[in-house]
């Protein structure tokens, strides 16, 4: 099992009130799963995310990541995680716009002090799988939207994740790009990444082999995968 969350509860304080965000949550992601979380502006889906991926702490419950109960991580070691376990994709690429797209691919393995020589080359592997061998002295700002994601998924993977964590990775393409990105994670997929997508739309959580629907900070078991399969046997 990659993750368990066992009922995690999350509240932010608003002045002395405390708001609550998410209620009695309880996930496994299985490895090599592919996995999307599904749920409208303001259901918890973000701020979900950002408990998965270490960014936030929940307020109660406990979280397992590789079988290691996160509370009892320090500071360091969580930061440790997030750079060598999980490689995070984002809506809107946060890529270094001064950096080429070599060394923004690589910038993970600075942080884990691999040395120059191998950063940049295991760089390089990655820009190849994901079809941007050619633009690796390109700056973001010379690529379009779906080769700056693709970039992206080239740095989140880079060092080999335990789980790639995606948070809307189409919202800021266009249809065509948009399909190609989930084709590329349809790719890591099939080569036994774990992969939990978080998502507004329906055509993309399609994608997955499960489906997790939050609403209100609830999260309900469902899915499209019978649904799909029924309207493909319509179409034969």
């Amino acid at each position: 099992m990659v993750l368990e969350l066992h009922d995690i509860c999350k509240s932010y304080l608003q002045g002395k009130e405390p708001v609550p965000v998410l209620h009695h949550i309880h996930l496994a992601v299985e490895e090599g799963e592919y996995l999307a979380i599904m749920g409208p502006s303001g259901s918890g889906k973000s701020t979900l995310m950002n408990i998965i991926g270490l960014l936030d702490q929940q307020t109660s419950g406990s979280y397992f990541f590789d079988g290691q109960d996160m509370a009892q991580c320090n500071d360091n070691q969580l930061s440790a995680i997030r750079n060598e376990k999980i490689g995070f994709v984002f809506q809107n690429f946060n890529l270094l716009p001064r950096q080429s797209v070599l060394e923004n691919v690589a910038l993970p393995l600075l942080y884990a002090g691999v040395r120059k020589k191998d950063r940049l080359a295991r760089a390089k592997e990655m820009l190849a799988r994901v079809g941007l061998e050619d633009r690796i002295q390109f700056k973001p700002t010379q690529l379009s939207g779906g080769q700056k994601q693709r970039v992206a998924i080239a740095r989140a993977m880079v060092s080999h994740p335990r789980l790639l964590l995606a948070d809307e990775p189409t919202g800021a393409l266009d249809t065509r790009s948009g399909e190609q990105i989930m084709g590329l994670f349809e790719q890591l997929h099939q080569e036994g990444v774990t992969i939990v997508m978080i998502t507004h739309e329906p055509e993309i959580a399609r994608h997955a082999g499960r489906i997790v629907t939050i609403r209100d900070g609830k999260l309900e078991q469902g899915g499209f995968q019978e649904t799909t399969t029924e309207q493909e046997d319509d179409a034969s």
